[in-house]
């Protein structure tokens, strides 16, 4: 609702005009590319007249006849750009968006250049939007996308990370989490960890509403701008807390579809990338093994499946792509048969059209073909991403590995020992191996023996695995 409103510049979107919308130009960096590809696709941009979405930092020519949206963050490399950009006199009107507040001495930069290259008056609107953070469902956010080994586990708990370092991370945090609550329009309660990085975030985070809250009039969270979200007494609960409370679940195998995905596959921000296995037609000797070709697909709330499978089992997804697949060729079969009968097999559309005794039913199945067809998509692209994970899973047999920390996570009596998983050749990766051994070794109440952990080592070893994260995790055990 958010991004729909700055979009139509900053004024709520009327539902039921019937008017054109006002063509413009998108200008975004790769910050404000995260936040809008998962939720608004290209078609739905048009819909809202945007006619062409261009990144900041590329080359762009001028058109002087349509208003920009701009949608970056303050950094001082796109307040430089957009100061240009006015000078180059681009556009006819700028309405420049940043994501997360600007500050008082790059506002005045800006209004500089606009008085130097005489832009003052085309400077329609400047607004903050705190919109830091990247919404991948309705009920998930993560916090940022960009430079992300910048904020991350390994970057807390790195040794040797200085007090400024961890300082910016947790400004960063902070910023975000802000963001996220003034669009919601809400002053959370916050609960945390003590004496971990979590209580910084929960100090910070509480200081900075508090400075908000302290000015009446400026209050983000006061006003028109976000109905009543101050006068309810629902206060939404914040908890933080530190990974470190349960280091085993990120490295557990998994098994349902969802996180399948995540695990084995390139998915990323609502998008997964697929690697088209060629078929298994020889090449003459000599010639070049054909390219794979990389084939991206959404999984976004609007695919039905998705929604609904997402967090079944594996083996369960699998069933379902089949039956979607026979009710659908059951439908496509009818179309067929319809049109046989009616003699204009192999006809075009047209013809179709054109009889003008057509019977209600072909009506209604050529009126269907579109739905048939997006269905005929859906089960494609599912198809594809459950043989892309089968393969997976039966080449480094996930599914041991998922019944295995099962038992091990909730202590249940092994069925074989831990020694034949990592020693055998044909279970797995060097790093599945890996994450076994460390969510046992997590999960166990007291460590191995010395001499056990030697063993252990040894077939890691001879595994070809990195031992660096079991030193780690031993120390911080």
């Amino acid at each position: 609702v958010a991004l729909k409103r700055m979009l139509n510049f900053n004024v709520p979107p009327v539902k039921n005009s019937t008017g054109e919308p006002v063509w413009k130009v998108l200008i975004y960096d790769r910050f404000g590319q995260d936040i809008i590809s998962p939720l608004l696709s290209v078609k739905e941009l048009r819909d809202m007249g945007i006619t062409l979405h261009l990144l900041l930092h590329s080359d762009r020519d001028a058109i002087p006849d349509v208003p920009a949206v701009y949608f970056v963050m303050p950094t001082e490399e796109n307040i430089d750009r957009m100061c240009q950009d006015l000078r180059n006199q681009l556009y006819e009107s700028y309405y420049l968006n940043f994501i997360s507040a600007i500050s008082r001495s790059k506002l005045e930069d800006i209004a500089n250049a606009a008085i130097g290259a005489n832009a003052v008056t085309q400077v329609a609107k400047v607004f903050d939007q705190y919109l830091n953070f990247i919404t991948l469902e309705d009920d998930m956010f993560v916090l940022c996308n960009q430079n992300k080994e910048l904020v991350s586990y390994r970057a807390i708990n790195r040794p040797d990370i200085t007090d400024t370092e961890m300082e910016t991370i947790m400004d960063t945090i902070v910023d975000s989490l802000f963001c996220f609550f003034v669009t919601l329009g809400a002053i959370p309660i916050i609960r945390c960890s003590r004496g971990t990085a979590a209580e910084m975030v929960a100090v910070k985070l509480d200081k900075k509403l508090r400075e908000n809250l302290r000015d009446a009039r400026n209050s983000l969270f006061t006003g028109d701008t976000l109905g009543a979200g101050q006068f309810s007494f629902q206060r939404p609960l914040l908890v933080l807390v530190d990974r470190n409370i349960d280091l085993a679940t990120p490295l557990h195998h998994t098994w349902t579809y969802q996180a399948l995905v995540h695990d084995v596959l390139d998915f990323h921000l609502n998008r997964v990338n697929l690697e088209e296995s060629t078929g298994m037609e020889s090449s003459p000797a000599g010639a070049r093994p054909k390219k794979k070709n990389k084939k991206s697909y959404d999984l976004t709330t609007s695919d039905k499946f998705w929604q609904k499978h997402k967090g079944s089992p594996f083996p369960e997804v699998a069933e379902s792509v089949q039956q979607e697949l026979e009710s659908y060729r059951a439908q496509e079969d009818e179309v067929k048969r319809l049109k046989s009968i009616m003699g204009i097999e192999g006809e075009d559309e047209g013809a179709i059209s054109m009889l003008s005794d057509n019977t209600a039913k072909l009506t209604s199945a050529v009126s269907s073909l579109p739905e048939l067809l997006e269905k005929k998509r859906l089960i494609d692209l599912h198809t594809n991403v459950a043989t892309a994970i089968l393969e997976h899973i039966k080449s480094r047999k996930l599914d041991v590995y998922f019944e295995y920390e099962e038992k091990i996570m909730s202590k249940s009596t092994l069925d074989k020992s831990l020694l034949d998983m990592i020693s055998d050749p044909d279970a797995g990766t060097p790093e599945d191996k890996m994450r076994l051994f460390l969510i046992y070794y997590i999960s166990s109440a007291q460590a191995p023996s010395e001499i056990d952990l030697e063993q252990y080592k040894k077939a890691l070893m001879d595994a070809g695995c990195n031992l660096a994260p079991l030193s780690y995790i031993k120390q911080w055990k």
